[in-house]
């Protein structure tokens, strides 16, 4: 089974506020067990109102995760390299990098497309695919300038890049995702950060 495109659209108070009840529904509940009627009432609107906006529950799922990633958007427009030396400029990316995937939102709405995806393939794709070119190229870019600076000896930056981004992403993200958030991170996110910078400028720094 796969969701309709959701086109952009004006916003909307009513539409917003029917995903804001929605993304609580869907996350606490999953796909299966969330009820329109419910998401309807708790939003203050019709459930006529809600068909009006969104053409089923598949429609309103598939909303939900591009607003997300909407909000994802805005989150990641923080994590940007800054100009200096190799070890500043890893650090401020790895740190912003780290309190990103910490976000305990980010994991819960990971954690809903990753259990919707069998039904939602193409949206869920989609999600993952973005998030990770939008943070892999802002590295990459900044590694590639690095090795042109003489900081930094690398043979292939997108590797570099991954070996980085997955010191940060194991500790802050994936245990607590696949634990359900039972088993959290003993040392501190700006730690994670710095000590994955100084791993990786062991491996790669000049």
């Amino acid at each position: 089974m796969q969701a309709p495109a959701v086109q952009p659209s004006p916003s909307d108070p009513k539409r917003e506020t029917i995903l804001r009840h929605a993304r609580r529904a869907f996350t606490a509940d999953g796909y299966a067990g969330a009820r329109i009627e419910p998401i309807a009432r708790d939003a203050g609107v019709s459930t006529a109102t809600l068909y009006a906006l969104f053409d089923g529950k598949a429609e309103l799922f598939a909303a939900v995760i591009e607003d997300a990633a909407l909000d994802f958007d805005r989150l990641m427009r923080r994590v940007r390299a800054v100009d200096g030396p190799a070890r500043e400029r890893l650090t401020h990316f790895s740190v912003t990098y780290a309190g990103f995937m910490a976000d305990p939102f980010i994991r819960s709405v990971f954690r809903l497309v990753m259990a919707e995806r069998p039904r939602f393939r193409d949206v869920a794709m989609t999600f993952f695919d973005r998030g990770k070119a939008d943070f892999g190229k802002v590295l990459i870019d900044a590694l590639r300038e690095l090795v042109e600076r003489g900081e930094l000896r690398i043979e292939r930056t997108s590797w570099a890049a991954g070996q980085l981004m997955g010191m940060i992403e194991h500790p802050v993200f994936f245990m607590p995702l696949v634990t359900g958030d039972e088993v959290m991170p003993v040392r501190a996110v700006d730690q994670i950060a710095a000590d994955a910078v100084e791993t990786f400028l062991a491996r790669y720094g000049v």
